[in-house]
């Protein structure tokens, strides 16, 4: 046992200092690992719920101006993605609304992800990229109503559902992830 000399302290070797800083250094490495392995959910959810409120606002805006708005679904081939993309209706077609443009702004459904939608119980063929917007599929009637659907997000390589939203008549909206409906709509 060694001796130790009165009012000295015994200091860190620079094997002890090294072997610290390397635990450190690991830990911060995996919790920045595991924040990042969530971060796709996370994305995908906000691109679902993002959807959810702009269909609500579309169908508040249909009531209120007496126009039809419509989403529709298109693939960027450049990311190999899909986004979704805002139409309203005017007496000449359809084009995307010239007010609130960062409502109505094309937002990506996330990376390595496949949409399905479903409309009064059919499935809709998703077309891919538009150069010229035609009828969307998801229409939002000044009346108040829209046809009941689903979209629903699978991982393009498991074919897993990752989010699935419903929505009725009158546009009250469901949302549900893999382990089933949330409540907190």
């Amino acid at each position: 046992m060694g001796h130790v000399v009165p009012g000295y302290s015994r200091a860190f070797s620079l094997v002890e200092l090294l072997v610290v800083l390397f635990v450190v250094v690991l830990m911060t490495s995996l919790a920045t690992l595991g924040l990042n392995l969530g971060s796709r959910d996370r994305d995908i959810e906000s691109a679902v719920r993002g959807i959810m409120g702009v269909a609500g606002y579309a169908l508040d805006e249909a009531q209120f101006s007496g126009r039809d708005y419509g989403m529709r679904l298109v693939r960027d081939a450049a990311s190999d993605s899909w986004r979704t993309q805002w139409l309203e209706r005017w007496p000449d077609g359809w084009r995307r609304p010239e007010t609130a443009r960062d409502v109505w702004e094309a937002r990506s459904l996330g990376e390595g992800v496949m949409p399905e939608l479903m409309l009064e119980g059919r499935d809709v063929a998703l077309v891919g990229n538009q150069a010229e917007p035609d009828a969307p599929p998801v229409v939002f009637y000044a009346s108040g109503e829209t046809a009941p659907g689903e979209l629903t997000l699978r991982d393009r390589e498991t074919g897993a559902v990752l989010w699935r939203l419903r929505w009725d008549l009158l546009g009250r909206f469901t949302l549900e992830n893999a382990e089933g409906p949330l409540d907190d709509q």
